[in-house]
């Protein structure tokens, strides 16, 4: 398969392109799309066909739910079964954006796109590009992050054809994500509703709109040995090549023992890396180092960390150290996708 790459620009032609790339998809093909959060890898959500293929073009355990992605209120009515009160005030506070709602679903959506579960995974983003491909794809595209399974999830179309080259029928390039973080997953068939991923919409925004949320245990633990009800919650997940070992504590110890680490590792002749923020990464000497920004800038870290880890691979990184990110809001899903990436090997000093 030859893939396709489109930079999408306001100008002539970027219609037609969005057009094409919704013929590819009603056709049964793969495309894949820039979101406001990360690029997705799309196919045609009510085809089963279509959904065994993202499995197959990502390497994806086939228990893993995909996200069917809607551009209007409209087109949720016919994928779940009833529209609960919580759905309704929680789109009206966050659609289109980064949220995704699990709801039940019915018989419209195949089994192979909510990876055999009753329930699907729905969101609507906000993305320019990404609503007109879906209204051209025909309004219901499931798509997971355009990535190989396991690796930092794309930011950028550059990325997306490292791992997707002739996987994909066409990649439309709609530039960087401006939030670099997938969407927050909260879960409405469980009462209190439940977040399953932290994001952008945090914890106490959904708090604001529905009263009680609660947070699923598996957040910032280990994967446990259920099934997923959705992306990110079972299996390793936006792991650089790398060892990455993520280091908790007082700051000054933090920076000291990643310091003793560092010289280790130049000692057995491995090439070496950080993740630091402003305030420290001058502290360290590391064949690369790279900061998130500033400590308080929790935004600038979700947007930077996928491009980090994957910028560690291209420069042959073998050991990561990452300072720790523990707080409250955004700063909650930097640390829920750092600790995935680095496979819960954690540090306490």
């Amino acid at each position: 398969m030859n893939t396709k790459v489109i930079r999408i620009e306001e100008r002539q032609g970027a219609e037609a392109a969005i057009r094409e790339a919704g013929e590819i998809i009603r056709a049964g093909g793969l495309v894949a799309f820039p979101t406001e959060t990360v690029y997705g890898l799309g196919g045609d959500a009510l085809n089963p066909a279509s959904s065994r293929k993202i499995y197959e073009a990502k390497g994806r355990p086939s228990d893993n739910p995909l996200i069917v992605h809607i551009a209007d209120m409209e087109a949720l009515a016919a994928i779940v079964k009833g529209v609960p009160e919580t759905a309704k005030k929680l789109a009206e506070a966050f659609w289109p954006g980064p949220l995704t709602m699990i709801l039940e679903k019915s018989e419209l959506v195949p089994r192979e796109t909510t990876g055999g579960l009753d329930t699907v995974a729905v969101r609507m983003p906000s993305d320019k590009v990404a609503l007109a491909f879906i209204r051209a794809a025909g309004g219901y595209v499931a798509a997971p992050s355009a990535n190989r399974s396991g690796r930092p999830s794309p930011t950028c179309a550059s990325y997306v054809a490292q791992d997707l080259d002739g996987r994909a029928d066409m990649i439309l390039d709609g530039g960087d994500a401006t939030l670099g973080l997938e969407s927050t997953i909260v879960d409405l068939t469980v009462k209190p509703p439940a977040i399953l991923r932290p994001g952008f919409i945090t914890g106490e925004m959904l708090r604001q709109t529905l009263g009680r949320v609660e947070e699923d245990v598996t957040l910032f633990s280990a994967d446990s040995g259920q099934a997923p009800k959705a992306p990110g919650m079972k299996y390793r997940h936006y792991a650089p090549e790398g060892e990455l070992v993520i280091v908790r504590g007082p700051a000054e110890a933090v920076t000291a023992y990643i310091r003793g680490e560092l010289a280790g590792g130049r000692e057995s002749g491995k090439k070496t890396g950080v993740i630091a923020t402003d305030e420290t990464v001058a502290m360290y000497e590391a064949d690369v180092l790279r900061s998130v920004g500033k400590r308080t800038d929790a935004a600038a870290a979700a947007r930077g960390l996928y491009r980090i880890l994957r910028e560690f691979d291209d420069e042959g990184v073998e050991l990561i150290y990452s300072e720790s990110f523990d707080g409250e809001g955004v700063s909650q899903a930097v640390m829920n996708r750092l600790l995935k990436a680095a496979g819960h090997r954690v540090i306490n000093v």
